[in-house]
């Protein structure tokens, strides 16, 4: 998932994203223990969109502070 993408959904669908993402990683953190993890590389894209989920929730938190 490019920033771009995630720059244009809107708080809720960013919350809802971040779940979805949170509930993979947890899922592929218990296949990794089993055995079960075909696609490794998986781990870190969920990682990483996790965190570019929750730095554009904060430019917008920010964004908008500013504006009030």
């Amino acid at each position: 998932m490019k920033a771009e993408d995630i720059r244009a959904f809107s708080a809720d669908q960013l919350t809802d994203e971040l779940l979805s993402l949170k509930k993979e990683q947890f899922n592929l953190r218990f296949q990794g223990a089993t055995g079960q993890l075909e696609k490794t590389a998986r781990v870190r894209q969920v990682r990483r969109d996790i965190a570019r989920i929750k730095t554009i929730q904060a430019e917008k938190k920010s964004a908008s502070k500013k504006e009030a």
